[in-house]
């Protein structure tokens, strides 16, 4: 908010009174020339904020035609505006994620293969057709249930790995009095390999 001044015939300067909130009345002060007053001055601002404002957006030398942006063909196998080691970055993560569920499948099968040929030994009365067709269902998982599988499987190593570790340490006498969490922890180490056998198994 701009300060009202009022200029008398001297041509001296006054702020004019205003009236306060609770109803009474500021008097009239006299300025000298020049006065800026205090909500008017400008914030100050080092050269280093100055020279930031001032610095253009481009770097210099450049024109804003070249920045303008090139619409170009999409290339055949990748995302537009990739760099080639992006998408050659891209292209090795693919790869890896299908030989991971590649080597998945694979330890499945093996495991199915080992779980089917139990149970053609525990159930030889068994018919055929019905066999058959338990072994093709149960060779078509479906893949949403197979990530599960691998992330838990994933998880229960890590955490056995964690118990054998904590083990160590106390064998090593780096833990002299372990914690009740971490006798916890070791109390439940059959317990997760248990459980990652019957997962291993498919059971």
């Amino acid at each position: 908010m701009a300060t009202p001044y009022v200029t008398d015939e001297t041509g001296g300067k006054y702020i004019a009174s205003t009236q306060r909130p609770d109803g009474t009345w500021r008097k009239q002060r006299r300025v000298k020339e020049g006065y800026v007053p205090q909500e008017e001055v400008p914030v100050y601002e080092n050269k280093y904020v100055k020279f930031f404002k001032s610095k253009p957006e481009l770097p210099p030398g450049l024109s804003p035609e070249a920045t303008a942006p090139v619409t170009t063909s999409r290339p055949e196998g990748g995302e537009p505006g990739l760099s080639k080691t992006a998408k050659r970055n891209l292209k090795r993560k693919e790869k890896r994620r299908q030989q991971q569920e590649k080597g998945e499948a694979e330890a499945l099968s093996r495991t199915l293969d080992k779980v089917s040929l139990g149970e053609t030994a525990q159930l030889p009365s068994a018919p055929q057709g019905s066999r058959a067709a338990s072994t093709a269902a149960s060779e078509q998982p479906d893949s949403a249930v197979t990530t599960e599988k691998a992330k838990k499987i994933k998880n229960l190593r890590k955490k056995l790995r964690q118990v054998e570790e904590l083990q160590q340490r106390i064998q090593a006498g780096e833990i002299s009095q372990p914690s009740r969490e971490q006798l916890e922890k070791l109390a439940r180490r059959r317990v997760l390999e248990e459980e990652l056998e019957d997962l291993e198994l498919g059971l």
